[in-house]
């Protein structure tokens, strides 16, 4: 049964949406909180795609003969790449086995049945598309280097893993604010000694430190402002905040990306600004709900008093009074993420959750990495489809309330995943390309509807860490995207096949979550497995007396 500390929780959550109400469910000082999460959603969508543009591969390279270095790019390659003068593709990995010299002389290409042997001087690259030497380029990722560029990516999805764990306990042992700032200054410092690399062990380092900082250099941010809003307004400023900010950062980067025209500069811009966090605690309260389940009660009051003065409201004394009083019965909350699995009802939540979320990760991701795979412009590709993410997210901004947080992940992933299936009996170019596009659409309504709807199913006292939790297993989930997307060498269309069946099946799953539209955040456990057993079996109530609950000491659950 539900403890009467945990019930006495369960009060206090319902007196700090009280206060919360009165101090203004989305006044001025919210408004400017909505705003200053503006700058790290950029930096979320810098972290997260940076490494596409710094070590994307031009699709046109071959053998680097240094006797014909003298010579046209053209005609280079037409003297060194077996095939080149034949009209159809190329041999990029290997060369003939001739004295060049010679074939100075006479300037014509060796006859087809010459030996060939490896690139032994490294490759030239056509830069007609990639307008810029990348990564890649500049290091001869390819051939038979050209794991080193998804391997990088995948330990960068480690780094969120690892990242994850640290910074979702250090906000909740410690606040969101410390967690923050310790995101985006790691973020930071691994993408500004990225520049420095000259190695791939030492790349690969870089690019685990600025995955430790992905996910949380914005959601810290998100988590903290969403705690301060009313819950009718929640919707719209978590997924605006993503729409408008993440959605904008994606949107530009491609074309910064193209005007700095160099992987180094592009690094030193989208690095250098998150040294700007440091100014965060001067005007960016710590949460009061943090701060309340720490049994932090009078710093919480004196937050809950700024926001009066800025918002020009004021809290009733008998409200404020019931607030301090009920918040100090309450023994400082310590408790673990691992206390969520002491009884099934919240364990299988939390385990379906985590799978809806891998599955949207995955997807995501492997939807961003095809980019380049569908036959039309990188560059612009990537912005097409980077553009789905305002209009996506402003209509699910407009239907979850109504429609809520299930049927809007469940219906848009299963309709991703048929776009993606059918995507397979098209050609490529614009028709595989404006499938890709629809699905992404879809699969941003369903991910953004996820982000929100874990915020809103965990407590408070393990919302960070829980949050962090999920978030760490879609990452290690997404160490197998670039992986999946490397597929295609294996079948072009395989890549498509995996992200078409994984949608499906995780529409399915998601049907099963319990519905959290309309209800308060969970101030403890007892509100979160409330939530579960009577919004679970498609939001079909439950006789909660009927069901029997599982005992455990937490201590020794964890022990």
């Amino acid at each position: 049964m539900i403890s009467n500390e945990e019930q006495k929780k369960s009060n206090d959550a319902d007196v700090l949406e009280a206060v919360l109400h009165h101090v203004g469910d989305m006044g001025r000082y919210q408004k400017l909180l909505f705003l200053a999460m503006l700058p790290f959603g950029f930096f979320f969508a810098f972290i997260y795609f940076v490494q596409m543009f710094i070590a994307v591969t031009p699709s046109n390279h071959w053998c680097k003969i240094p006797e014909l270095q003298h010579l046209d790019l053209e005609i280079r390659r037409n003297l060194s790449a077996p095939g080149a003068t034949s009209g159809g593709n190329w041999e990029s990995c290997k060369t003939f086995d001739v004295n060049w010299t010679k074939i100075l002389e006479t300037m014509e290409p060796p006859v087809e049945d010459t030996p060939m042997i490896p690139c032994p001087h490294g490759w030239d690259f056509e830069l007609s598309d990639i307008p810029y030497h990348t990564v890649v380029s500049e290091r001869g990722w390819v051939c038979q280097y050209d794991s080193y560029a998804p391997t990088a990516q995948a330990v960068f999805f480690a780094g969120a893993f690892v990242g994850g764990l640290f910074f979702g306990w250090l906000a909740d042992n410690f606040g969101r604010i410390p967690a923050l700032i310790g995101a985006n200054l790691i973020g930071a410092v691994g993408g500004l000694a990225t520049i420095y690399t000259t190695e791939v062990w030492d790349f690969i380092l870089c690019r685990f430190l600025v995955g430790m900082s992905f996910d949380n250099a914005f959601m810290m941010m998100y988590i903290l402002v969403l705690e301060y809003v009313g819950a009718k307004h929640r919707t719209w400023v978590a997924n605006m905040s993503i729409a408008l900010y993440f959605g904008g950062g994606c949107l530009s980067l491609p074309w910064i990306a193209l005007w700095l025209n160099d992987w180094r500069k592009l690094l030193w811009f989208t690095s250098l600004p998150m040294l700007c966090v440091i100014f965060v605690p001067f005007f960016v309260p710590e949460s009061a709900r943090w701060m309340v389940s720490r049994g932090r009660v009078s710093q919480a009051v004196t937050v809950l008093r700024r926001f009066e003065r800025v918002n020009g409201t004021k809290i009733p004394d008998d409200v404020m009074d019931e607030f301090i009083v009920s918040s100090n019965q309450i023994k400082q909350n310590r408790e673990s993420f691992l206390v969520l699995f002491r009884n099934a009802a919240i364990r299988n939540s939390m385990l379906l959750m985590l799978l809806v979320y891998i599955a949207c990760s995955i997807i995501f991701d492997g939807l961003v990495r095809l980019s380049n795979a569908f036959g039309l412009d990188f560059f612009i590709t990537f912005t097409l489809t980077s553009a789905t993410e305002i209009p996506s997210v402003s209509l699910l901004t407009i239907l979850l309330d109504r429609w809520g947080r299930r049927n809007l992940t469940a219906v848009p992933m299963g309709l991703c995943g048929i776009m993606i299936v059918i995507s397979l009996f098209v050609p490529k170019g614009i028709p595989q390309a404006s499938l890709a596009i629809a699905a992404r659409f879809c699969i941003n309504m369903s991910y953004n509807a996820v982000i929100q709807w874990v915020t809103e199913l965990l407590p408070t006292p393990v919302r960070a860490s829980g949050s962090a939790t999920l978030h760490m297993s879609g990452y290690i989930a997404t160490v197998l995207s670039p992986f999946i997307v490397y597929s295609e060498i294996t079948w072009s269309l395989l890549p498509l096949l995996i992200l078409g069946i994984t949608a499906i099946v995780g529409s399915g799953m998601s049907i099963m979550l319990p519905e959290t539209k309309g209800l308060p955040m969970p101030q403890s456990l007892a509100d979160s497995e409330r939530i579960i057993r009577e919004r679970s079996l498609c939001g079909k109530p439950v006789d909660v007396e009927d069901v029997e609950y599982e005992h455990e000491n937490e201590k020794s659950f964890i022990t």
